[in-house]
């Protein structure tokens, strides 16, 4: 029999996640489980020495509940603590990474919070387990939450995706830096600098990319120089990858990536959003560790 500690976001999953959660016990019928709301956890050290040895630690809701594990926990280590995920959120990209579905039983995340790539922006620096969204993406999820704030009917990002193409959203320019190198791009719709393979419930901008590549790079796709209806043409093809045969998408990997808009635009990392943004640092861990 295991012991297990269940920490979930109330407000993960458009507010569903309590309810999944409360489905652990049903999923782990002979186990011991607690849950606890992590909203009001206020000093995750004194939580951590409250566990037991044996005990298994659940991190339960979406990308944006792993996002708030891994800040808020600061400098941490957790080396000593067995880390599980139970994905109980809407877009659920962390979970697609690893193969899993939505509601399955609890498994080890351990290896993939270790060595995670840090962004800055506006002077504050995060780290970020799938991908830091800037541009049309960063858009979507100020307009989600404009959506979620006047009603509980999940948000339909595809459809506000295909809104800005058409109308809202209008193309920056943009300055890309990869380790040093620079290059200028004119009509950016995209620049999502990813840890991971999938962000935005289900696109995959940069398809080849492994969250625990030994290098630990990052990569940065640049959708550039295309217009509305090309663009929007094209758009349907990031949820399988087929994107990148566009001669208007560009990858680039690398250790230290930092994109700059020539105005302010909304960013999000791992779902989260942040308004009037004109730059974001990427770093990979392997400069944050040096």
């Amino acid at each position: 029999m295991a012991n297990y500690t269940v920490l979930y976001n109330p407000l993960a999953g458009n507010g569903n996640a309590k309810k999944d959660t409360q489905k652990i016990p049903e999923i782990l019928p002979d186990d011991n489980v607690r849950l606890y709301d992590m909203t009001e956890i206020k000093d995750y050290e004194s939580f951590f020495k409250g566990l037991a040895s044996d005990e298994r630690l659940v991190i339960a809701g979406g990308d944006g509940t792993l996002n708030r594990f891994i800040n808020d926990i600061g400098d941490y280590p957790i080396e000593n603590i067995d880390v599980y995920y139970f994905a109980a959120g809407s877009g659920n990209d962390f979970m697609n990474d690893l193969g899993h579905k939505k509601l399955d039983p609890p498994y080890p995340i351990n290896e993939y919070l270790r060595n995670l790539p840090t962004v800055t922006i506006k002077g504050k620096t995060y780290k970020f387990i799938n991908g830091v969204g800037y541009g049309i993406d960063g858009y979507c999820c100020e307009e989600g939450d404009k959506v979620r704030s006047t009603s509980d009917k999940p948000v339909n990002y595809t459809g506000i995706a295909i809104k800005g193409l058409l109308f809202d959203f209008k193309p920056v320019n943009a300055t890309i830096t990869v380790d040093g190198v620079t290059k200028n791009y004119k009509k950016v719709w995209l620049a999502p600098m990813m840890n991971g393979r999938f962000y935005g419930g289900g696109m995959m901008p940069t398809p080849d990319q492994d969250r625990l590549n030994p290098e630990r790079n990052i990569s940065c796709l640049v959708w550039h120089d295309s217009g509305k209806l090309k663009t929007l043409t094209a758009f349907s093809g990031i949820f399988k990858g087929e994107h990148v045969k566009h001669k208007m998408c560009e990858i680039f990997v690398g250790k230290e990536i930092t994109v700059e808009f020539d105005r302010p635009v909304a960013a999000q990392i791992d779902g989260e959003t942040i308004l009037n943004v004109t730059k974001c640092e990427a770093r990979s861990a392997a400069l944050v560790k040096a």
